[in-house]
């Protein structure tokens, strides 16, 4: 499956949930994560992969600040990891 399509899918869920959610394009900061949302105010930043997609160091050094500021800084590779996180911090 095609990282888009999983981008797509990941949106359409957390949308769904009612989350308010980005996809990032273009940024001035490279490695900056796939998905940005809002949810019942918690951030998460999402950084989506294909199955064996490779993640970065930058990705996970952004992942990393994410987390230390607070947030929720997840790699995904479909919707599950997504859900287990919202899970984790008690979302849903």
């Amino acid at each position: 499956m095609k990282e888009q399509t999983i981008q797509t899918k990941i949106m359409a869920y957390l949308i769904k949930l009612g989350a308010y959610s980005v996809k990032t394009i273009v940024t001035n900061t490279s490695g900056t994560p796939d998905v940005l949302c809002c949810f019942k105010g918690h951030f998460l930043a999402i950084e989506v992969k294909k199955p064996g997609g490779i993640v970065s160091e930058l990705q996970k050094h952004h992942l990393k600040k994410i987390k230390e500021a607070g947030g929720i800084g997840i790699i995904a590779y479909g919707i599950d990891e997504v859900q287990e996180a919202l899970k984790e911090a008690e979302l849903i």
